[in-house]
């Protein structure tokens, strides 16, 4: 299964990190190579393939509309251009043109991520209101100029602390009639911000399609309201516009389709079961070095996500980054995530099989050579 990379030298991984893309998103759930297999095996109208997966997913998600983009980013930048244009055939044909006048887009600070310049390659320029602690109503409403296209939100719990929160500004929005873009590319689990975010009065939420979905990773999803899907069809492929680049492929369309139609359906309960379990068992392997580190159980990822992980900490010998680096310089490479200092976080999503056992071995060998034991001397650099 793995002899393509082999070949290329380029050994898999065993991806105990999370569903970052520098390790490829997730592992596609086999309903989704199934389909995208079956999708490759012949041509089709794109603009209706898009038009009727997009139907069944705005029904999947609860939602007026819906669209596949090229991933999380991409669909930021397509909702944007459309919060400029609407569904203005004329200022698509400018904005196409680079005869639009550059709009703004709000940002509170305390949610300025690294993914804002999505924003710039809509064609808009990013405006921070606030400070990292917080912002409030008068900070949003000071921001607003005749050139400010929309609000963008960055849901997770990650970025809450000091926010205003998704209701209060979507009041504020309506106050200078603009619309709220969700910026939810992680925020999955639970299922339910797929249409709770647009209900709570967002025009658009914007999911990416290779994490807990399982899905293709170069592929996006935006759910909302159907005004903002109908123009961001006119800035889209197979017209000749700005967003060409951005093509989604009829395998992208029909494998994020059966990605949602399996993940609406899932035993979410279940799967967290199973990470309990499996957090568990790794606490219980990591105990053979226990007088190198320490093991904590987090609840939530990186991401904010409500996703349990493993905390394992140390006092004394590498960094967290160090001892990341040489994990993945391995023979057998083991891909974890640096969280503190001297510590690193292990999630069990991404595991599969015997993986699983395969986390501890290679955790344990590694920290047995590189963190001296509580009472020993650390060893020379």
């Amino acid at each position: 299964m793995t002899e393509v990379y082999r070949r290329l030298g380029v050994p898999p991984l065993v991806n105990a990190a999370g569903r970052y893309t520098k390790f490829g998103g997730s592992v596609m759930a086999p309903e989704v190579v199934a389909a995208m297999t079956e999708a490759a095996r012949t041509h089709v109208d794109l603009e209706l393939l898009q038009q009727r997966v997009g139907e069944r997913l705005a029904e999947l998600t609860h939602n007026e509309a819906a669209f596949v983009t090229t991933g999380a980013a991409a669909g930021i930048v397509l909702a944007l251009m459309a919060c400029a244009t609407g569904a203005d055939e004329t200022a698509v044909r400018r904005m196409t043109e680079g005869r639009q006048r550059r709009g703004q887009v709000i940002v509170q600070r305390s949610q300025a991520i690294p993914y804002l310049p999505a924003i710039r390659l809509a064609g808009m320029e990013v405006v921070e209101v606030g400070h990292m602690f917080g912002s409030d109503a008068h900070d949003i409403s000071a921001a607003v100029t005749e050139d400010t296209v929309a609000i963008l939100h960055v849901a997770g719990w990650n970025v809450a602390r000091g926010s205003m929160g998704l209701s209060d500004l979507v009041a504020v929005a309506g106050e200078h009639e603009l619309p709220v873009l969700v910026d939810a590319a992680a925020q999955l689990p639970p299922v339910e911000n797929m249409w709770e975010l647009t209900g709570a009065g967002a025009v658009a939420a914007v999911f990416s399609g290779g994490k807990d979905l399982e899905g293709p990773q170069a592929s996006g999803l935006v759910v909302g309201r159907s005004t903002l899907v109908e123009a961001i069809r006119l800035h889209s492929a197979p017209r000749q516009r700005l967003a060409r680049a951005l093509k989604t492929g009829k395998e992208e369309m029909v494998g994020l389709l059966a990605a949602v139609e399996r993940y609406v359906h899932l035993d979410h309960d279940r799967r967290r079961r199973d990470w309990d379990r499996l957090l568990a068992e790794w606490s219980d392997g990591l105990a053979v070095v226990a007088d190198r580190v320490s093991t904590a159980r987090d609840e939530r990822n990186e991401a904010g996500q409500p996703l349990p992980r493993l905390l394992v900490s140390w006092q004394d010998g590498p960094r967290a980054a160090e001892l990341v680096a040489s994990l993945l310089a391995g023979e057998r490479p083991l891909a974890v995530a640096p969280v503190a200092e001297r510590t690193i976080g292990l999630t069990p999503e991404c595991v599969v099989g015997d993986e699983a056992t395969q986390v501890v071995e290679l955790l344990v060998a590694e920290l047995s050579r590189a963190i001296p034991a509580r009472g020993e001397e650390q060893p020379r650099s």
